[in-house]
């Protein structure tokens, strides 16, 4: 790889936000989320106002927008880990701007199908998956070692405002303007992405420049299945990527149902879905920002500990609960708790895992969480579809509320319960896991 010629980035003095690049790496990524979750809207109202699609083809719609996150997560970890990360984000920002410009174009000229709208979800899925690839394994670059988790837990404030902001703000331009007009602002919005990713500068020592430079070229098989040898094998990686991976399973289960259930079961009605919707997001917001200081006072596994836990308990009152005004606030305030603590543990477990992880191996070890938990999600609402057929939803609800205890477990018998501060360098492979040679002269003894 050639020697990067970008100048260091402004050296941070407290927090991760009085580095210029991460704020603009934070607004790039703020900005392409929020566009990520307006075309998540409008979409599928346009296959169904517009093309007036059956039920079975929104659901193809909604394959074709997920597959790519399991088919293609270990690849991309190839790529990021062998591409400059800056410039993997502007051009699938770029090429995204495109892709969502083509939708109103091919409107303007009456040839928008099914099909089109199939191509463009594939697409899209794609070049989000390549994008994540690179810009979360970007981060230990941007960001001082100390100040990792400071800068995981505003990115996942940002998921939370990004995603709140885009649904609700999708739905109203949407209302306003029209769905196909609305895809022109979300077109906008990967081009500002790409310009601040642009604007992002990396510090590469003499030393990381040179070993990334001669370090040889193996095949992508041979690179992902060192990057899952890593994940698979090292003692604390492993526990944290199995624990959220059932999570995910679990999450998927109740979330299936949750809009079903309040809506049909709980009469909720559309105010009230977004009561415990906004909720949510709020929580989440508030329990990303609180994470840095719950780190140094309890340490890194109570933290997560007690945030899986918190989970279960906060998805009990969805059980219990009954039509009326006063049960909705209590599910309004259940659900902001259980973000928060997601918010709380998806925040340590995340610098938990860039601060262990060798830096060459960043992307890869991130995408192979990416492909297992894409993988748990799809076969978790095949599951909560079998378990309602048969036994009905408040069935599937319970199944997965108790499976949220299942990570509580993994983690309580794994080394990651001795993690009482952040570590602070990456762990050694283990002996599972073969190095990679760093110089010509060293890759020549290699038999």
């Amino acid at each position: 790889m050639a020697r990067s010629t970008d100048s260091p980035p402004q050296s941070p003095t407290g927090s991760a936000w009085t580095n210029r690049s991460f704020r603009a790496y934070w607004a790039g990524e703020a900005t392409s989320l929020a566009g990520s979750s307006l075309h998540g809207v409008a979409l599928p109202v346009i296959a169904v106002l517009e093309l007036k699609a059956t039920p079975g083809q929104v659901s193809l719609l909604t394959a074709a927008a997920m597959t790519p996150a399991f088919a293609l997560s270990l690849p991309a970890g190839v790529v990021g880990d062998r591409c400059r990360k800056k410039l993997v984000m502007v051009a699938t920002d770029l090429a995204a701007a495109a892709v969502v410009a083509a939708v109103p174009t091919c409107w303007a000229f009456g040839a928008l199908s099914m099909p089109v709208l199939y191509a463009i979800a594939l697409l899209l899925g794609a070049l989000t998956v390549l994008h994540d690839a690179a810009s979360t394994a970007l981060v230990p670059e941007l960001v001082k070692h100390e100040h990792l988790l400071n800068a995981n837990s505003q990115i996942t404030g940002l998921y939370n405002i990004a995603d709140t902001s885009g649904v609700y703000g999708g739905t109203l331009v949407i209302g306003l303007v029209g769905a196909v007009r609305t895809l022109w602002l979300d077109c906008a919005s990967y081009l500002i992405s790409a310009c601040c990713a642009a604007r992002i500068r990396t510090a590469a020592t003499p030393e990381s420049t040179k070993a990334q430079r001669n370090r040889p070229r193996t095949g992508v098989l041979t690179a992902i299945r060192e990057g899952i040898s890593y994940v698979m094998h090292e003692p604390h990686q492993r526990p944290l990527v199995l624990a959220l991976t059932v999570h995910a399973f679990a999450v998927r289960i109740v979330d299936t149902f949750l809009t079903y259930t309040l809506l049909t079961t709980l009469h909720s009605g559309s105010t009230g879905l977004g009561l415990v919707a906004g909720a949510a997001g709020a929580g989440g917001l508030a329990g990303s920002l609180a994470t840095p200081h719950l780190i140094r006072r309890f340490g890194p596994y109570p933290v997560m500990l007690s945030g899986f836990l918190g989970y279960t308990i906060c998805g009990v009152p969805l059980l219990l609960a009954q039509p009326g005004p006063a049960w909705l606030g209590v599910l309004a305030a259940a659900g902001a708790a259980r973000r928060a603590v997601g918010a709380a543990a998806g925040s340590t477990q995340r610098s938990l895992r860039q601060q262990l992880c060798p830096p060459h191996l960043q992307s890869r070890a991130h995408q192979t969480c990416v492909c297992l938990f894409a993988g748990s999600r799809f076969f978790a609402a095949l599951t909560a579809g079998a378990i309602a057929a048969v036994f009905g939803v408040w069935a599937a609800l319970l199944v997965g509320t108790m499976l949220h205890l299942v990570p509580v477990v993994l983690l309580w018998a794994s080394p990651v319960r001795h993690l009482t501060t952040m570590p602070c360098a990456p762990t050694k492979l283990p002996p599972t896991v073969h190095r990679q040679p760093t110089s010509q002269k060293e890759a020549s003894r290699v038999p």
